[in-house]
Protein backbone atom coordinates (compact mmCIF):
# COMPACT_ATOMS: atom_id res chain seq x y z
CA UNK A 1 0.00 0.00 0.00
CA UNK A 2 0.78 3.30 -0.35
CA UNK A 3 -0.14 6.79 1.65
CA UNK A 4 -2.89 8.14 -0.65
CA UNK A 5 -2.56 11.42 0.23
CA UNK A 6 -0.15 14.42 -1.30
CA UNK A 7 1.77 17.32 0.27
CA UNK A 8 1.20 20.58 -1.30
CA UNK A 9 5.15 21.88 -2.53
CA UNK A 10 4.88 24.97 -0.70
CA UNK A 11 4.64 23.14 2.76
CA UNK A 12 7.38 20.70 2.12
CA UNK A 13 11.11 21.12 4.12
CA UNK A 14 14.20 20.10 3.09
CA UNK A 15 15.62 17.63 6.01
CA UNK A 16 19.01 16.50 6.77
CA UNK A 17 18.69 14.03 9.93
CA UNK A 18 21.91 14.33 12.04
CA UNK A 19 22.34 11.02 14.70
CA UNK A 20 23.90 8.46 16.78
CA UNK A 21 21.85 6.35 15.86
CA UNK A 22 23.71 3.34 17.37
CA UNK A 23 24.52 4.33 20.59
CA UNK A 24 21.02 3.05 22.10
CA UNK A 25 17.12 1.86 20.26
CA UNK A 26 15.01 4.71 20.11
CA UNK A 27 16.89 7.02 16.88
CA UNK A 28 16.22 4.39 14.40
CA UNK A 29 12.67 4.99 15.50
CA UNK A 30 12.75 8.52 14.38
CA UNK A 31 14.63 7.71 11.61
CA UNK A 32 11.82 6.13 10.09
CA UNK A 33 9.78 8.42 10.60
CA UNK A 34 11.47 11.21 8.76
CA UNK A 35 12.08 8.45 6.00
CA UNK A 36 7.99 7.81 5.72
CA UNK A 37 6.60 11.49 5.84
CA UNK A 38 5.72 13.00 2.33
CA UNK A 39 5.92 16.57 3.97
CA UNK A 40 10.05 15.91 4.88
CA UNK A 41 12.44 15.86 2.13
CA UNK A 42 14.85 14.04 3.51
CA UNK A 43 18.90 15.07 1.69
CA UNK A 44 20.63 13.09 3.65
CA UNK A 45 21.25 11.41 6.82
CA UNK A 46 24.51 12.08 9.52
CA UNK A 47 26.72 10.05 11.30
CA UNK A 48 27.22 11.58 15.03
CA UNK A 49 29.60 10.36 17.31
CA UNK A 50 28.48 9.43 20.70
CA UNK A 51 31.74 9.91 23.21
CA UNK A 52 34.68 8.25 21.12
CA UNK A 53 35.60 8.41 17.63
CA UNK A 54 35.05 5.03 16.62
CA UNK A 55 31.35 5.76 17.51
CA UNK A 56 30.57 7.74 14.20
CA UNK A 57 31.10 4.51 12.28
CA UNK A 58 28.83 2.67 14.01
CA UNK A 59 26.35 5.32 13.84
CA UNK A 60 27.40 5.20 10.18
CA UNK A 61 26.41 1.50 10.03
CA UNK A 62 23.39 1.64 11.77
CA UNK A 63 21.78 4.10 9.46
CA UNK A 64 22.94 1.65 6.70
CA UNK A 65 20.98 -1.46 8.42
CA UNK A 66 17.96 0.93 8.63
CA UNK A 67 17.80 2.17 4.92
CA UNK A 68 18.21 -1.59 3.65
CA UNK A 69 15.52 -2.79 6.10
CA UNK A 70 12.88 0.20 4.74
CA UNK A 71 14.15 -0.31 0.60
CA UNK A 72 14.81 3.08 0.73
CA UNK A 73 18.50 5.11 -0.99
CA UNK A 74 19.49 8.14 0.81
CA UNK A 75 23.02 9.84 1.10
CA UNK A 76 24.38 8.91 4.49
CA UNK A 77 27.87 10.58 5.39
CA UNK A 78 30.42 10.31 7.84
CA UNK A 79 30.64 12.67 10.56
CA UNK A 80 33.57 13.70 12.62
CA UNK A 81 35.11 11.29 14.00
CA UNK A 82 35.41 13.25 17.63
CA UNK A 83 34.28 16.14 19.58
CA UNK A 84 34.80 19.59 18.67
CA UNK A 85 38.02 20.22 20.45
CA UNK A 86 39.41 17.33 19.05
CA UNK A 87 38.72 17.73 15.35
CA UNK A 88 39.34 21.43 15.23
CA UNK A 89 41.73 22.44 12.67
CA UNK A 90 41.45 18.95 10.69
CA UNK A 91 39.47 18.77 7.64
CA UNK A 92 35.84 18.76 7.71
CA UNK A 93 34.28 15.92 7.72
CA UNK A 94 31.89 14.78 4.47
CA UNK A 95 28.92 14.99 6.61
CA UNK A 96 29.92 18.98 7.58
CA UNK A 97 30.82 19.47 3.95
CA UNK A 98 27.52 18.50 2.47
CA UNK A 99 25.65 20.51 4.96
CA UNK A 100 27.43 23.52 4.05
CA UNK A 101 26.63 22.78 0.68
CA UNK A 102 22.99 22.19 0.93
CA UNK A 103 22.53 24.92 3.18
CA UNK A 104 24.05 27.71 0.59
CA UNK A 105 21.90 26.31 -2.51
CA UNK A 106 19.38 28.58 -3.63
CA UNK A 107 16.15 26.56 -2.61
CA UNK A 108 13.04 28.05 -1.47
CA UNK A 109 12.27 25.05 0.73
CA UNK A 110 13.76 25.68 4.01
CA UNK A 111 16.17 23.45 5.45
CA UNK A 112 15.57 21.81 9.25
CA UNK A 113 18.33 19.67 10.66
CA UNK A 114 17.02 17.38 13.14
CA UNK A 115 19.62 16.52 15.84
CA UNK A 116 19.35 13.61 17.97
CA UNK A 117 22.66 12.95 19.68
CA UNK A 118 25.83 15.48 19.79
CA UNK A 119 25.89 18.57 17.80
CA UNK A 120 29.43 18.09 16.90
CA UNK A 121 28.66 17.50 13.10
CA UNK A 122 26.43 21.23 13.00
CA UNK A 123 28.72 23.04 14.81
CA UNK A 124 31.99 22.09 12.98
CA UNK A 125 30.07 23.43 9.59
CA UNK A 126 29.12 26.11 11.22
CA UNK A 127 32.26 27.32 12.74
CA UNK A 128 33.67 26.64 8.71
CA UNK A 129 31.38 28.54 7.09
CA UNK A 130 29.14 31.03 9.42
CA UNK A 131 27.25 32.15 6.60
CA UNK A 132 25.03 28.83 7.17
CA UNK A 133 23.51 29.80 10.65
CA UNK A 134 20.98 31.93 9.05
CA UNK A 135 20.22 29.57 6.72
CA UNK A 136 19.06 26.58 8.49
CA UNK A 137 16.81 25.38 11.52
CA UNK A 138 18.37 23.55 13.79
CA UNK A 139 15.77 20.99 16.22
CA UNK A 140 18.07 19.13 18.75
CA UNK A 141 16.82 16.42 21.32
CA UNK A 142 19.14 17.79 24.20
CA UNK A 143 19.52 19.50 27.71
CA UNK A 144 18.48 18.87 30.91
CA UNK A 145 15.19 21.02 32.21
CA UNK A 146 16.02 24.57 31.95
CA UNK A 147 13.93 25.35 34.85
CA UNK A 148 15.40 22.85 37.39
CA UNK A 149 18.74 21.23 35.98
CA UNK A 150 20.47 18.24 38.52
CA UNK A 151 23.84 18.10 39.03
CA UNK A 152 23.01 13.87 39.41
CA UNK A 153 21.87 13.95 36.16
CA UNK A 154 24.14 14.12 33.06
CA UNK A 155 22.16 14.53 29.85
CA UNK A 156 23.73 12.32 27.33
CA UNK A 157 23.40 14.55 24.28
CA UNK A 158 24.50 17.84 25.01
CA UNK A 159 27.42 16.01 27.36
CA UNK A 160 29.29 14.23 24.81
CA UNK A 161 29.94 18.05 23.48
CA UNK A 162 29.72 20.81 25.93
CA UNK A 163 32.12 22.85 23.13
CA UNK A 164 29.90 22.38 20.68
CA UNK A 165 26.60 22.79 22.53
CA UNK A 166 27.97 26.02 23.54
CA UNK A 167 28.72 27.49 20.53
CA UNK A 168 25.20 26.40 19.06
CA UNK A 169 23.58 28.23 21.94
CA UNK A 170 25.96 31.35 21.01
CA UNK A 171 25.72 31.26 17.46
CA UNK A 172 22.21 32.52 16.83
CA UNK A 173 20.81 30.06 14.91
CA UNK A 174 17.24 29.23 14.52
CA UNK A 175 17.21 26.71 17.06
CA UNK A 176 14.23 24.42 18.45
CA UNK A 177 15.39 23.11 21.30
CA UNK A 178 13.18 19.71 23.25
CA UNK A 179 15.00 18.82 26.55
CA UNK A 180 15.12 16.06 28.50
CA UNK A 181 11.97 16.81 30.74
CA UNK A 182 9.96 16.68 27.14
CA UNK A 183 11.58 14.45 25.45
CA UNK A 184 11.57 11.77 28.19
CA UNK A 185 7.67 12.15 27.81
CA UNK A 186 7.62 9.73 24.85
CA UNK A 187 6.45 6.90 26.32
CA UNK A 188 5.81 3.22 24.60
CA UNK A 189 5.49 -0.11 25.75
CA UNK A 190 7.37 -2.97 24.45
CA UNK A 191 4.08 -5.08 23.90
CA UNK A 192 3.01 -2.65 21.98
CA UNK A 193 5.89 -2.72 19.74
CA UNK A 194 5.77 -6.37 19.18
CA UNK A 195 2.40 -6.16 18.58
CA UNK A 196 2.34 -2.84 16.25
CA UNK A 197 5.54 -2.67 15.20
CA UNK A 198 7.37 -5.91 14.79
CA UNK A 199 4.87 -7.25 11.94
CA UNK A 200 5.75 -4.60 9.76
CA UNK A 201 8.34 -5.84 7.65
CA UNK A 202 11.93 -6.07 8.04
CA UNK A 203 12.10 -2.75 9.42
CA UNK A 204 9.56 -3.41 11.70
CA UNK A 205 11.45 -6.36 12.91
CA UNK A 206 15.43 -4.95 13.19
CA UNK A 207 13.64 -1.87 15.28
CA UNK A 208 11.96 -4.62 17.80
CA UNK A 209 14.74 -6.72 17.92
CA UNK A 210 17.57 -3.92 18.39
CA UNK A 211 14.82 -2.42 21.05
CA UNK A 212 14.25 -5.71 22.93
CA UNK A 213 18.38 -6.87 22.66
CA UNK A 214 19.14 -3.02 24.03
CA UNK A 215 16.69 -3.29 26.67
CA UNK A 216 18.87 -6.59 28.32
CA UNK A 217 21.99 -4.90 27.82
CA UNK A 218 24.82 -3.28 30.80
CA UNK A 219 23.74 -0.06 29.08
CA UNK A 220 20.27 0.45 29.70
CA UNK A 221 19.88 0.27 33.28
CA UNK A 222 18.24 3.47 33.62
CA UNK A 223 14.90 1.97 31.57
CA UNK A 224 12.35 1.03 33.33
CA UNK A 225 12.13 -2.64 32.33
CA UNK A 226 8.80 -3.01 29.94
CA UNK A 227 8.67 0.26 28.28
CA UNK A 228 10.83 2.84 26.42
CA UNK A 229 10.53 7.21 25.33
CA UNK A 230 11.03 7.11 21.74
CA UNK A 231 13.01 10.31 22.80
CA UNK A 232 14.28 11.55 19.25
CA UNK A 233 11.35 11.02 17.66
CA UNK A 234 9.82 14.68 18.97
CA UNK A 235 12.27 16.24 16.76
CA UNK A 236 10.48 14.84 13.23
CA UNK A 237 6.92 15.54 14.97
CA UNK A 238 7.61 19.44 15.82
CA UNK A 239 8.82 19.39 12.25
CA UNK A 240 5.50 17.92 10.70
CA UNK A 241 3.30 20.17 12.95
CA UNK A 242 5.36 23.16 14.91
CA UNK A 243 2.37 22.81 17.45
CA UNK A 244 2.42 19.62 18.21
CA UNK A 245 3.62 20.56 21.35
CA UNK A 246 3.85 23.51 23.57
CA UNK A 247 6.92 26.10 23.03
CA UNK A 248 8.53 29.16 24.66
CA UNK A 249 11.32 31.74 23.52
CA UNK A 250 14.17 32.36 25.90
CA UNK A 251 17.65 33.28 25.93
CA UNK A 252 19.72 30.62 25.46
CA UNK A 253 21.68 29.16 28.57
CA UNK A 254 25.17 28.12 28.86
CA UNK A 255 25.76 24.48 29.39
CA UNK A 256 28.16 23.88 32.35
CA UNK A 257 30.72 20.44 31.80
CA UNK A 258 28.09 18.52 34.51
CA UNK A 259 25.38 19.54 32.10
CA UNK A 260 23.49 21.93 34.26
CA UNK A 261 23.12 25.14 33.01
CA UNK A 262 24.11 29.27 33.82
CA UNK A 263 22.17 31.82 32.46
CA UNK A 264 23.46 35.68 31.17
CA UNK A 265 21.27 38.27 29.91
CA UNK A 266 21.55 39.19 25.98
CA UNK A 267 22.39 35.55 24.79
CA UNK A 268 20.60 34.75 21.99
CA UNK A 269 16.60 33.55 21.74
CA UNK A 270 15.82 30.11 21.43
CA UNK A 271 12.40 28.07 21.07
CA UNK A 272 12.73 25.98 23.51
CA UNK A 273 9.79 23.19 23.75
CA UNK A 274 7.97 22.65 27.15
CA UNK A 275 5.75 19.75 26.37
CA UNK A 276 4.79 17.63 23.31
CA UNK A 277 2.03 16.17 21.51
CA UNK A 278 3.06 12.11 22.34
CA UNK A 279 -0.18 11.05 20.79
CA UNK A 280 0.10 12.46 17.30
CA UNK A 281 4.06 11.59 17.08
CA UNK A 282 3.50 8.10 18.09
CA UNK A 283 0.38 7.43 16.17
CA UNK A 284 1.54 9.06 13.15
CA UNK A 285 4.58 6.49 13.06
CA UNK A 286 2.85 3.42 13.98
CA UNK A 287 0.36 4.28 10.95
CA UNK A 288 2.79 5.00 8.66
CA UNK A 289 4.59 1.76 9.30
CA UNK A 290 1.78 -0.24 9.03
CA UNK A 291 0.63 1.33 5.41
CA UNK A 292 4.00 1.47 3.86
CA UNK A 293 5.57 -1.91 5.52
CA UNK A 294 2.67 -3.52 7.19
CA UNK A 295 0.49 -5.34 4.51
CA UNK A 296 2.66 -5.19 1.66
CA UNK A 297 5.57 -7.22 2.46
CA UNK A 298 5.74 -11.08 2.69
CA UNK A 299 8.00 -11.42 5.75
CA UNK A 300 6.63 -13.73 8.81
CA UNK A 301 7.33 -13.84 12.18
Amino acid sequence: MSLLYEVPEYKKLRVIVDTDAACEADDPFAIAHALMSKKLDVKAIFAEQFGTPETTKKSYDEIITILKAMDISVPVFMGEEGRLSEVEGQEISPAARYLIDEAMKADEKPLFVLCLGAITNVASAMKACPDIISRITVVWIAGQNLDDPSPNIREFNSGNDIDAANYIMSSGVDLWLIPINVYGTMHIGLAEIQRRIYPCGKIGKHLFENMISYNLSEHAGWTAGESWSLGDSPAVGVVLDPNCGQYVYREAPIFNEDTTYRFEAGRPMIRVYTAINSRFILEDFISKLEILYGENENFSL
